[in-house]
C-alpha cells in the first residue's frame, strides 16, 4: 500500500490505554502517570529502531514524514553552513522534499535536482558528477510515491560515505515494506511514516546516525524535547501506535510481500488481458509490488478517476491530487503529456483482498472501454495510426 493506510486493530488495542487511564506526559518525571508513558514512548523507540536496524537512540519523534523531511535537509544545511553550501536530490522526490530543497535555495544555498531515466532510477555516475567539495547532503528516497520504484540505496549510500557527503533518504514508502538497514545501506538520515505502515496518522520518526555523527539545527523552538530536536510533548499514543506497527512489519513482512506480489500480478495480467495499450510507468523490476502506476491510452485520467468512485486509486500523491496538472513524476520519467494524464496509481496492501482486486479489474476495464468508444483518438490507434505522426492544425 502506497496511500494512506487502515491502522491496523492490533495497533489500535496498543494505542487505547494511553487514551484513557494510562494518560501522563511522557516528559513529567516526578509521578507513575509520567513515568508509564515514558516507559511506552521508549519500547515504541525501540520498536521503530529494531525495524530499520538502528538504536533507539538514534529515533527521533515527529508528527510524520514531511516535518522528518524538512528537519533532515533544512537542519543539516543550517548546521554546516560555513562550510557547505550545495545540496543534492532528485526530480521525482516527495512534495515536501522539492519544497524544503527550493526554500534552501531562496536563502541562498544551491540544490542540484538530478533527473531520473526512463524506468524512474537515478544514474550513479551523474550522482557522483554532481557531489562538490561544499555538498552537505544527498537526498534520494527508497521507493517513490507514485510510481513505487526501488532506488539502488545501498550504491547510493556508499558513494555518499566515500565522499563524506550526508545520505538522506525518505523512506516513508519503503519502511516495513522491504528490508531495510541503515548500516548495510549506509544511511545517515531517514525520514519515516505510522500512516503508511498500519499506525495512525500524525505520527512519524526521523533517524538520525550517531556514528558518524550528525548534527543538525532544530526547526522548532521549545521545551527542548527528543534530544533538543524536535520540541513539543510526544504524542503517546501516536508514538506507541507507531512502534506496534512496525513491530507487525518487521515480524510480517515476508508474509505481506507475498500476499501483496500475488494480488499485484492478479491486478496486471487481470487488466492487460482484457485491454489493449495499457503502460506500465516506472520500472517493473526494481518496484515496491504494492504499487501499480498504470497509463491507458487514448484515456483522461479524470474521466476514468471519476468513473472509478467505488475504488480508491488516484492519478498521483494525494499532496498533489488537487492539481490538475500532469503529474511531475511521470514527466520526470519522459512520460508524454497525455500518456502522464491517463496514469492511475492502484495500492495493494495487507488487508486487500482477492475480491477487491477482481472488482478493482471489472471496474476498470468497463470504464476504459466506455471512454475509449467515445474516443476518436482510439479509432485511429485501433486503424495503427502514429497519432504523435499527425500535424493538428487549430482553427
Amino acid at each position: 500500500m502506497q496511500a494512506t493506510s487502515p491502522v491496523d486493530p492490533r495497533v489500535l488495542d496498543a494505542m487505547i490505554p494511553y487514551y484513557l487511564h494510562q494518560f501522563g506526559n511522557p516528559h513529567s518525571r516526578t509521578h507513575l502517570y509520567g513515568w508509564e508513558s515514558d516507559e511506552a514512548v521508549e519500547k515504541a523507540r525501540e520498536q521503530v529502531a529494531a525495524l530499520i536496524g538502528a538504536d533507539a537512540k538514534e529515533i527521533i519523534f515527529t508528527s510524520g514524514a514531511t516535518e522528518s523531511n524538512n528537519i533532515a535537509l533544512k537542519g543539516v544545511m543550517h548546521f554546516y553552513r560555513e562550510k557547505k553550501k550545495h545540496a543534492i536530490t532528485t526530480q521525482t522526490e516527495h512534495k515536501c522534499v522539492l519544497d524544503s530543497c527550493r526554500h534552501l535555495q531562496q536563502e541562498g544555498f544551491e540544490v542540484t535536482y538530478l533527473p531520473v531515466k526512463k524506468d524512474g532510477l537515478i544514474d550513479l555516475g551523474e550522482l557522483k558528477a554532481a557531489i562538490r567539495p561544499d555538498t552537505a547532503i544527498v537526498s534520494v528516497m527508497t521507493v517513490n510515491n507514485e510510481i513505487g520504484v526501488v532506488q539502488p540505496v545501498e550504491e547510493i549510500g556508499k558513494l555518499c560515505r566515500e565522499h563524506k557527503v550526508f545520505f538522506h533518504t525518505d523512506g516513508a514508502q519503503a519502511a516495513g515494506k522491504i528490508p531495510i538497514n541503515v548500516n548495510d545501506m549506509k544511511i545517515d538520515l531517514m525520514s519515516l511514516s505510522g500512516h503508511k505502515i498500519y499506525g495512525p496518522k500524525g505520527v512519524g520518526a526521523l533517524y538520525l546516525r550517531r556514528r558518524p555523527r550528525v548534527r543538525v539545527e532544530a526547526q522548532m523552538s521549545g521545551g527542548g524535547q527528543e534530544r533538543g530536536i524536535r520540541s513539543g510533548t510526544v504524542a503517546t499514543p501516536l508514538a506507541v501506535g507507531m512502534g506496534a506497527a512496525c513491530d507487525i512489519a518487521l515480524k510480517e513482512m515476508a508474509y505481506d510481500e507475498e500476499h501483496i506480489k500475488a494480488l499485484q500480478k492478479r491486478l496486471y495480467d487481470g487488466l492487460t488481458a482484457k485491454l489493449q495499450a495499457v503502460v506500465v510507468n516506472g520500472s517493473m523490476e526494481h518496484r515496491y509490488a504494492g504499487n501499480l502506476n498504470l497509463s491507458f491510452a487514448c484515456v483522461e485520467g479524470e474521466s476514468l478517476l471519476m468513473g472509478l468512485k467505488e475504488v480508491a486509486v488516484s492519478s498521483g500523491s494525494a499532496c498533489t491530487s488537487a492539481s490538475l496538472e500532469p503529474s511531475y513524476v511521470l514527466r520526470a520519467l519522459g512520460v508524454d503529456e497525455d500518456m502522464a494524464h491517463t496514469s492511475i496509481r492502484f495500492g495493494i496492501g495487507r488487508f486487500t483482498t482477492v475480491e477487491e482486486i477482481d472488482r478493482a479489474i471489472e471496474l476498470t476495464v468497463t470504464q476504459v472501454e466506455k471512454l475509449r468508444e467515445m474516443s476518436p483518438l482510439w479509432e485511429m490507434v485501433k486503424d495503427g495510426v502514429d497519432l504523435k505522426s499527425i500535424q493538428w492544425t487549430q482553427h
